[in-house]
């Protein structure tokens, strides 16, 4: 069989195990010498694991996927990483996990759309407060309308809270130099 059939037919197989949440057959799959399948993209949507299971709000199966080598920053056909739908969603546990394995906080979408901008629109507050914490710019720029997260939140009335989150100063953790004798 070509090179380039069997990797798609492994990349079809290990999806579905994704999908199907089957363990046994996802650990044969990646289990292969040379496997490079767990960054496999659906044809279509371009939907890799990561994204499957972040639209399904499974943590553990993301931090095993994260563990076993797949890219928080995998993007999709429209350009979504893990985090932007972590951040559509209001899936704060998820975009923690992903932050925390140092996705791109200020990656955007193919509309320039950054997980902040999505997270203004939805007034989500907390998890505003998580990608402001993670270093998200309040001020990059969408490439449809060309409005930021702050412009987006100074237009919607309903988004007050969210806006002095935007405006506040950003509060960088202080230096630990260690103790003191």
């Amino acid at each position: 069989m070509p090179v380039t059939a069997q990797s798609y037919s492994d990349g079809y197989t290990f999806l579905k195990a994704v999908k199907d949440r089957d363990v046994e057959k996802l650990n044969g799959v990646i289990s292969q010498p040379g496997s490079v399948v767990i960054n496999s993209k659906e044809r279509g949507s371009g939907d890799g694991a990561v994204h499957i299971v972040s639209r399904g709000r499974d943590l553990a199966w993301l931090n095993y996927l994260l563990q076993k080598g797949a890219r928080a920053d995998l993007q999709n056909a429209e350009g979504n990483t893990a985090l932007a739908i972590a951040a559509q969603l209001g899936w704060v546990d998820g975009a923690q996990l992903l932050l925390a394995r140092r996705a791109s906080v200020d990656l955007a979408n193919s509309r320039g759309e950054t997980p902040l901008i999505l997270a203004v629109q939805r007034r989500d507050i907390q998890m505003v407060r998580l990608l402001l914490a993670g270093g998200a710019n309040p001020k990059k720029t969408d490439s449809v309308t060309g409005y930021s997260a702050l412009d987006y939140a100074k237009q919607d009335a309903r988004a007050a809270p969210v806006l002095k989150l935007l405006e506040a100063p950003i509060e960088k953790p202080k230096a630990v130099a260690g103790p003191k004798f």
